[in-house]
């Protein structure tokens, strides 16, 4: 819906700026559908011939903008790897060398099917093995180390009380089933039925891997699995950084969980010695995992970390056990109607176990120096509008504000790609070893984890590889990071007028900067510690508008009987409101005070809300749906556009959304953070 009731204005507006001529709106004009009022369901209009006429691929789950955007980087990736498979001067040990012989290994599905379950014989015997539960904490160890499972996890990350040094941290871990809601919702149906094709998916599983007593063992292992389940915190305490940060000491630890060897596990997972105290996220789960260990038979215990180890080496072994890993993790979780392509799967693998080394090789090929440049220029304008708006804000006192400013200035923006890359030199690849390449790429990645420790803490380091398409914020290096692959197209149009690429990607800059100043975020400070520098006036003010935002959102369903969790969801929302507010108050700096010109009918406000609109279409099969609500963080794609827009009011004005609208919110119940 072009906004006509502009009248003179528009055209004013459009001889004033002749020059926008020469850029193009960067709108897809082709997927509005003008038979929606914007006023009613703005996500709709922007995108609902898009919408009505894109089919989700079979092998995917889920569809919108970022899959194009990631689609386009695995045909990049493609030929850097494929060149590097067909060299045939590439040099031993050289990154040529590895890439090419990392692919080849997952291509050669004639020789995984000859080999069967060969190669995860020693991983078997291992586990075989086992004589007596004082064992476990040394094979669960192993399983840490080589990423195969097991009833708890263990990371290296930096203290959230002391940011400059790195601590190794403990939490729960050990279901078969995205969380603890799938074991434990007896009145969804939907839930049941998946459970029930779990314990069948198990059973094959183990029968495949040669199992006589398969249908009994399963049945064992979804009950263990069912109680491990109960011991588990919820999503949405898990999201409490607070009450996840308990430091013991060694001494502690062990009188928490008594039954557990942990001189064993520590030195299995190679920081004996190296640590006196360790972090827990859940103490109540490890003082009941002390329990079900000793309350479960060890047989039970020796089947459950056989099918784990398995089902994590699965995608790389014989085609049965791919399709029987597909058909359910998949058809059944995400309901996805076919594999992904041999070749796309293989990049996948590649860029998990050699991202920063194809990613270096990425950059050199995809990513133009001046994007980084405008990218950075824009991101200027996001932390300027931040600024404004935290001086704006009447809600918060002279104390708080100043501390909120403090942090904004020291929040960190890395762009493109790392000053440095990691050294891969120690990773051993192996054309004819595929199983091998994944084990010591794993064992690579932990030993490359622990090395961490006494060591000060590396902020030029990413957690993204420039080829991912996608953005974070670090709350404890106080850091936004754009990889090179989120600035491309669909997200980014270098030949669009800047509106819609301040809506398109400067949405990404704002939301995670806004995560700074989130529900989690906020408890941090400006050089990352998890400190209080709130008044606590000034911190129930915000908690309140939180408590609006969440019943806001929990009001909205993707799915029949299935609502948005707006308390798991809150910090995303946040992001996603603040983000559009920052969004147009950045274009407004961008353009000196000068209005923004009128492009195919749409004001520069217009094409920053459609811009955003269009870079988060999207449409999900019912099963992932699910999945989402259950478990992701993020809202779907229809809320994060109609619900942030909801409470801007620059929507308002732009549109002419009146009462009595469907996108209509009145003045009180819209919620403004920042």
């Amino acid at each position: 819906m072009k906004r006509t009731i502009l009248g003179s204005l528009v055209v004013g507006l459009a001889c004033s700026h002749a020059w926008a001529a020469e850029l193009s709106s960067g709108i897809d004009a082709a997927g509005i559908d003008q038979q929606v009022r914007a006023q009613d369901d703005f996500f709709r209009y922007s995108q609902g011939k898009w919408l009505s006429g894109v089919e989700i691929p079979a092998d995917r789950s889920s569809w919108g903008a970022f899959n194009v955007a990631q689609e386009n980087v695995e045909g990049q990736v493609k030929s850097i790897v494929e060149k590097a498979e067909q060299d045939r001067a590439r040099k031993a040990g050289s990154d040529a060398q590895k890439i090419g012989d990392y692919y080849a290994s997952f291509m050669d599905q004639a020789r995984r099917d000859a080999l069967g379950l060969k190669p995860l014989k020693p991983e078997q015997a291992r586990i075989a093995a086992l004589s007596g539960k004082r064992g476990i904490a040394a094979l669960v160890a192993h399983l840490n180390r080589i990423d195969a499972g097991g009833p708890l996890d263990m990371s290296v990350r930096q203290d959230a009380k002391d940011s400059t040094r790195y601590v190794v941290g403990v939490r729960q871990s050990g279901l078969g089933l995205p969380n603890r809601d799938y074991f434990l919702s007896d009145k969804d149906t939907r839930l049941s039925d998946i459970r029930a094709k779990y314990q069948q998916h198990v059973e094959k599983m183990l029968a495949l891997a040669g199992h006589a007593q398969a249908a009994q063992e399963a049945t064992q292992i979804v009950a263990l699995e069912t109680e491990i389940a109960r011991a588990h915190w919820s999503a949405v305490e898990n999201r409490d950084p607070v009450k996840t940060y308990n430091k013991l000491s060694l001494g502690e630890l062990k009188a928490l969980m008594p039954g557990f060897d942990w001189d064993a596990y520590l030195k299995g997972v190679g920081v004996a010695g190296k640590v006196d105290s360790v972090i827990v996220s859940q103490p109540s789960y490890l003082a009941a995992l002390d329990k079900l260990i000793e309350a479960t038979p060890l047989p039970v215990w020796k089947a459950y970390f056989e099918f784990h180890m398995i089902s994590s080496f699965a995608p790389y072994l014989s085609q049965p056990l791919v399709d029987e890993n597909f058909a359910f993790r998949g058809a059944v979780l995400a309901g996805t109607k076919e594999n992904r392509p041999l070749h796309k799967r293989a990049i996948a693998e590649v860029n998990r176990a050699l991202g920063e080394m194809v990613g270096k090789a990425y950059v050199k090929e995809y990513f133009p120096a001046e994007r980084k440049q405008q990218v950075a220029e824009m991101a200027q304008n996001f932390v300027a509008a931040f600024r404004e708006g935290i001086d704006k804000l009447e809600w918060m006192s002279p104390e708080t504000r100043l501390q909120a400013q403090a942090k904004l200035a020291k929040i960190n923006v890395k762009i493109g790609y790392p000053d440095k890359w990691r050294d891969y030199a120690k990773l051993i690849v192996a054309r004819n070893d595929l199983v091998g390449n994944v084990l010591r790429s794993r064992e690579f990645a932990h030993s490359f984890s622990i090395g961490k420790l006494g060591k000060p803490v590396d902020r030029t380091a990413w957690s993204m590889t420039p080829q991912t398409v996608n953005a974070y914020y670090s709350p404890s290096l106080n850091e936004v990071v754009f990889p090179a692959a989120r600035l491309q197209y669909p997200l980014y149009d270098a030949k669009a007028e800047p509106a819609v690429n301040y809506g398109a990607v400067g949405i990404s800059i704002g939301h995670e900067i806004s995560h700074a100043f989130d529900d989690k975020g906020s408890q941090y400070d400006g050089d990352g510690n998890l400190r209080n520098w709130w008044t606590k006036e000034d911190g129930e003010q915000f908690a309140a508008r939180g408590k609006m935002l969440v019943a806001q959102y929990n009001g909205y369903s993707p799915v029949a009987g299935y609502q948005v969790n707006g308390e798991l969801t809150l910090g995303e929302n946040i992001a996603d409101n603040a983000g559009l507010i920052m969004a147009t108050r950045a274009y407004k700096i961008h353009m000196k005070g000068q209005p923004g010109p009128v492009i195919d009918g749409y004001t520069a406000e217009q094409r920053i809300f459609m811009g955003m609109a269009q870079a988060r279409r999207g449409k999900g099969r019912d099963a992932f749906l699910i999945q989402q609500v259950k478990s992701d963080p993020h809202s779907p794609s229809e809320f994060r556009v109609n619900g942030s827009l909801k409470n801007h009011p620059g929507f308002y004005d732009a549109f002419g959304v009146k009462e009595g609208d469907k996108m209509y919110l009145p003045p009180a119940q819209r919620v403004i953070f920042w």
